[in-house]
């Protein structure tokens, strides 16, 4: 079952302190993703990759084309122009998105910000504990670190931390920028041996990974892009 089809997607940007003259993000992006694929978004710094994800997630809003996100229900969401309302049911329930980068609040355990995850789709909290616990220390965080906050942590940590998040509860679509830029290549690839457990569990992902051999190992679909004049 395709999960999510992009047809004719364009981002322009209007940079308000140039004058607001008008750049190309990127433009003429057609692809699609079914359950249990991975497609690698790869090219020059400059291509657009993050920018895609982000127009995907709709943190940008779409100058041009359609974001078909297609529900396990049979509906099918136009991304590009849902209403900020479907977005937030879409985040919350069905569209995951993993950023290099950890946000959460102050003085919450690192075993508290992954358990939430499970504790969000219902599970109960004891076991959601346990199994954040475990997902830790797959990832090579040290067990002493896990009632402290993760905001105290090491950059490599905190994206230990952030991916062991975004990835222990699964939605049926998951968007990961650029998952692994801190990590060293033993966790690197820790991390794709639980992406392609999720595979088979049929979740459909769109990412960027800057480790080519990471890329090649994870990836179904490798869409290659051009730096847009």
């Amino acid at each position: 079952m395709v999960r999510l089809k992009v047809n004719n997607l364009q981002k322009r940007f209007k940079l308000y302190t140039q004058g607001g003259i008008e750049v190309n993000g990127f433009e003429n992006i057609e692809f699609s993703v079914k359950n249990g694929e991975f497609l690698s978004l790869f090219g020059p710094s400059g291509a657009g990759k993050s920018s895609i994800l982000k127009t995907l997630f709709r943190t940008y809003t779409t100058t041009k084309g359609e974001i078909l996100f297609f529900r396990d229900s049979g509906e099918v969401i136009d991304v590009a122009k849902a209403s900020e309302s479907e977005i937030l049911e879409l985040r919350h329930s069905e569209i995951g998105y993993v950023s290099q980068f950890l946000q959460v609040l102050p003085r919450i355990s690192a075993v508290d910000v992954v358990a939430q995850q499970l504790i969000f789709k219902g599970e109960e909290e004891k076991a959601s504990r346990l199994k954040a616990k475990e997902m830790l220390d797959y990832l090579s965080i040290r067990e002493e670190l896990f009632d402290l906050s993760p905001l105290t942590f090491s950059g490599g940590e905190q994206q230990r931390v952030n991916i062991a998040k975004g990835i222990i509860a699964p939605k049926s679509l998951l968007l990961l920028d650029e998952p692994t830029a801190s990590l060293d290549k033993t966790n690197t690839m820790k991390v794709v041996e639980k992406l392609k457990e999720l595979k088979k569990q049929g979740v459909a992902m769109v990412g960027i990974f800057h480790d080519l051999e990471a890329m090649e190992m994870i990836s179904d679909i490798i869409y290659k892009l051009k730096r847009v004049k």
